[in-house]
């Protein structure tokens, strides 16, 4: 107990110094404007007011997980029993699972909503990380791409099942990304996009619910049924587009002040901040986000092992596709699939993760070394066996 006493403040002092405030700072500020969205067309729904306690609880995790030593992640049986847990408490979704627009994605818990597939995307990219760490010089042999595949597909079906294909979308391109960094060959890339040709398939035939399908038939031709499935993504793209160039002002967004865009505090909170806010207000948003993804890379760079490069690099492609994906859908390039943009969207589980990422990275700051970054193919000292 003296132990933990006198080295709790040496330690606090040592993440103080190797605190990364750009970071924190960006991921505060994307926390704000989505706030500031919310208030502006909030009644009584209790969002900015629910909005505001996620955020000093996921903004706690952050600095608390930030002074953490996180090289026992570096571990095998650590990484073990955070997947086989996560599996299994998605899993239970089926079983104990609260039911919401149609999907089985909620624990509820003394008034709180728990949504394990969050997590879930951060304990995929621990064990690819830590998979790739010791294997990346092997990448070329297609077994590690298939087994590595495998760990990502039983996550994959167990989300996709619920049925929530854009976390399952999320965490399939979680993976892609991660073989990417860690050198996958060409034609074993190629085969890859075949085996995945196949397997939306197979889904559209056999899996995919006829609201899934008719998402992306309204995605090919939007105008088609604007009256129905179309709606939403219709509704989206003529709230981004009438922001033109300034915006109409915050809390004149029309779109929806009137109700006319759903979700405008989750799925659509992009179009809602584009139509106050404009063409500039976007750019703006975007540049904090460019900054985001440069300090997350840059911690990556100096990461004390191939183990921290990797990891650094799974979260900017955890949250560049839930960007893509988010944007993509609220100006009508892509099917709308319920993705939520980091930090800004509403919703207290994911804003926990992403902060506890943002934390994650920090702490590994503590123990990083000037390297000489070659991709990955980086001496993994001290890595775990």
């Amino acid at each position: 107990m003296l132990g933990f006493v006198t080295a709790f403040p040496r330690r606090a002092l040592d993440t103080a110094r190797s605190f990364d405030w750009i970071l924190f700072a960006a991921a505060l500020a994307l926390s704000l404007a989505g706030l500031v969205t919310m208030n502006s067309f909030s009644g009584t729904d209790g969002f900015f007011e629910k909005q505001i306690v996620w955020i000093a609880v996921s903004v706690t995790a952050c600095f608390a997980v930030s002074m953490m030593d996180l090289r026992f992640l570096r571990r095998t049986g650590v990484v073990v029993v955070l997947y086989i847990g996560t599996a299994l408490l998605l899993a239970l979704l089926f079983v104990l699972g609260n039911t919401f627009q149609g999907s089985e994605r909620w624990f509820t818990i003394g008034g709180f909503s728990i949504q394990p597939v969050e997590p879930a995307k951060v304990v995929l990219i621990i064990l690819l990380a830590k998979y790739f760490t010791r294997r990346h010089i092997e990448i070329a042999n297609i077994r590690h791409i298939l087994l590595s595949g495998f760990y990502a597909f039983v996550l994959f079906t167990l989300v996709f099942l619920q049925p929530d294909f854009g976390s399952a979308l999320i965490l399939f391109a979680i993976w892609l990304g991660m073989v990417l960094v860690s050198g996958i060959s060409r034609k074993h890339l190629i085969a890859l996009f075949l085996i995945a040709a196949v397997a939306f398939i197979a889904m559209w035939s056999l899996a995919l619910q006829d609201y899934q399908k008719a998402r992306i038939t309204s995605f090919l031709d939007p105008f088609a049924d604007i009256q129905g499935s179309g709606y939403n993504a219709y509704q989206s793209m003529v709230a981004v587009g009438s922001g033109e160039v300034m915006g109409k002002g915050i809390g004149y967004g029309t779109q929806s002040k009137l109700e006319f865009l759903p979700e405008y505090q989750t799925d659509f909170i992009f179009a809602a901040f584009a139509e106050e806010w404009g063409f500039v207000g976007v750019l703006v948003l975007f540049g904090i986000y460019g900054v985001l993804l440069w300090r997350i890379l840059s911690a990556g760079l100096h990461g004390a092992s191939n183990f921290e490069i990797l990891f650094s690099l799974g979260v900017a492609i955890y949250f560049m596709a839930h960007i893509t994906i988010h944007v993509g859908m609220n100006i009508g390039l892509l099917p709308v699939t319920g993705t939520t943009i980091p930090f800004m969207s509403y919703g207290g589980t994911h804003l926990l993760t992403e902060f506890t990422a943002i934390g994650m990275i920090i702490a590994m700051r503590k123990y990083r070394r000037e390297v000489q970054w070659e991709g990955v193919e980086l001496e993994s000292a001290g890595a775990g066996r």
